[in-house]
């Protein structure tokens, strides 16, 4: 128990290090517990990988929340489970060697009233849950399996021929194109209906979706509305959908958590934090199907209602593998996110970088978000992106998929209108992405006040910067395949390129286009280096471009 005692002790001094790093975030108030263990063995637990565990489980978790809180101890072995549902004071410890294997049964998981994807929403109850408690943590060297396989339905065009024909021999349902397999029948005529599994005023009773169950996919690690919640050491793998879901959580150490899903595994994000307040995030490792460490606030009016932004957290020393985007915000971020710092992360064949999502419709505001230190390589898609366009696709087409933009028109602002606005980002390295920076913003609301410094990257486009306001680069280096142009900027305002390099003998170094584009500073820039230093495209006003030595 002297170690268990340690690593809180640890957890709690590294907390304070790491919030005395950062300006103007609140210092995280951190868990403790009692030394008295609780095994789930002497609770009866078997750990042959055959016997269900799920009742053990429950005896040693109530022993010990009844006895004023300690260490339920998960010994070494294969223990097999249904949901884990956690209660205040508990410290659920995974020895080394541990694994936790949940259920493959659909059955053994009840339908619960919940939350999916930013809305109030009816869902399966999670592997591992726990609600409305305080002063929890889940510890140790151990490996928690969801078995996502039993859940998640999977796209053809995202396996091999001899996997998808294993696939198609386990049993399930295809779907009319025989493009996507789902686990059964039930799941794949959910798979047809509009928002399934959403609470509207006609379905408001769990009994309402009986027969839509199995297409009701829980996230694995479900906390709501806790508080001081400790997450260390173990790995937690194969999710059913999302795989760390902290919901109105307050004070929160994630440190040293290992996250594996596959890569075709869908909704399997590593982290989502949503409305969440004040934490950090450390020396964690991330290789999933979708997004790597994510933002969230809520989708659309619940979300503004709910009003509850995610703030106050510190993102360090992590590594995203594959992912749809390494460091994320968006899209269902209608509550908010704002004091957000990344530092030291690296991200390694993440279809996106940096990624701030969002879209018309889903209201809040993005503000404060400040980067310094990211190392990117082998980025399938943008390395640094801003899009308020999102609309639901992977950030890299398949095949047969639409790449071209949507059609910008402005329309009305209103509460659904989101905003993006005051990033910081700095010293970043990307070696080969398909687009160094792309912003894209809504004509009726710019993306606002980003500034990049000190950055080199290298990718097969340059910058891409549509309806944009306050957008500053400095000593920023693009070393872009495609020259024509190097920089695009299309109906965007005041902006400053100050100290751009790029490879010699570029064909256009600039292009800007449309007529609301406008004082547009290259400053302290060689553009003799390219056979062309301003394009003025379509629309574009004659004096929109100034160009200086300093």
């Amino acid at each position: 128990m002297k170690t268990l005692l340690v690593a809180g002790l640890l957890s709690f001094a590294g907390a304070v290090a790491a919030q005395a790093q950062v300006p103007n975030l609140p210092a995280v108030k951190t868990t403790s517990f009692r030394a008295d263990t609780f095994s789930i063995a002497k609770q009866g637990a078997v750990a042959d990988g055959q016997t269900l565990n799920t009742e053990a489980f429950r005896k040693a978790i109530d022993a010990c929340s009844q006895a004023g809180g300690g260490v339920v101890l998960v010994p070494r072995g294969m223990w097999l489970t249904g949901p884990i549902v956690l209660k205040n004071n508990v410290n659920l410890h995974l020895a080394k060697g541990a694994l936790v294997q949940f259920s493959a049964n659909r059955n053994d998981y009840p339908l619960i009233k919940t939350n999916w994807e930013g809305l109030d929403a009816v869902r399966n109850l999670s592997p591992l849950y726990g609600a409305d408690l305080e002063n929890i943590a889940i510890t140790g060297q151990g490996t928690f399996d969801g078995a996502g396989d039993a859940w998640r339905p999977v796209k053809k065009s995202k396996l091999n021929d001899t996997q998808w024909d294993k696939l198609l021999a386990s049993g399930g349902a295809l779907n009319a194109k025989k493009d996507t397999w789902y686990p059964s029948e039930q799941s794949l005529k959910a798979s047809t209906m509009d928002k399934p599994g959403v609470l509207t005023a006609s379905k408001t009773d769990i009994k309402d979706f009986q027969d839509v169950k199995d297409f009701l996919r829980p996230n694995m690690l479900s906390l709501q509305r806790c508080k001081r919640v400790l997450l260390e050491g173990f790995t937690i793998q194969n999710s059913p959908a999302w795989t760390i879901h902290p919901l109105l959580c307050d004070d929160i150490i994630i440190r040293g958590v290992t996250a594996r899903n596959p890569w075709y595994g869908q909704n399997t994000d590593a982290l989502d934090l949503e409305s969440c307040r004040n934490g950090v995030v450390e020396d964690c490792v991330f290789d999933v199907g979708d997004d790597g460490i994510c933002i969230k606030s809520g989708r659309d009016e619940q979300g503004r209602k709910r009003g509850i932004p995610t703030e106050n957290f510190l993102f360090r020393n992590c590594r995203v593998y594959q992912a749809h985007g390494g460091f994320v915000i968006g899209s269902e971020m209608s509550g908010g996110a704002r004091n957000l710092y990344v530092q030291n992360c690296t991200f390694m064949g993440t279809d996106v970088g940096l990624r701030f999502k969002t879209a018309r419709g889903r209201g809040g505001i993005v503000e404060n978000i400040f980067v310094d230190g990211v190392d990117m390589t082998d980025i399938a898609g943008q390395a640094i992106l801003f899009d308020m366009y999102y609309a639901a696709k992977d950030p890299v087409p398949l095949k047969g998929e639409s790449t071209a933009p949507p059609e910008m028109k402005a329309e009305p602002v209103g509460e659904g209108t989101p905003q993006f606005r005051n990033f910081q980002i700095r010293n970043v390295t990307c070696k080969g992405a398909e687009t160094a920076i792309l912003v894209r913003g809504l004509p009726e609301m710019a993306i606002k006040n980003i500034s990049i410094e000190n950055a080199v990257l290298e990718s097969d486009k340059g910058l891409v910067c549509q309806e944009a306001e306050n957008i500053r680069l400095k000593n920023v280096t693009i070393l872009s395949k495609e020259t024509k142009p190097v920089l695009e900027v299309q109906n965007a305002r005041d902006i400053t390129l100050d100290g751009i390099k790029y490879a010699n003998g570029a064909d256009v170094l600039l292009r800007v286009s449309g007529d609301r584009t406008k004082n547009v500073k290259v400053s302290n820039t060689n553009t003799k280096s390219a056979k062309k230093d301003v394009e003025m495209g379509a629309n574009a006003p004659k004096k929109a471009v100034s160009i200086s030595k300093s």
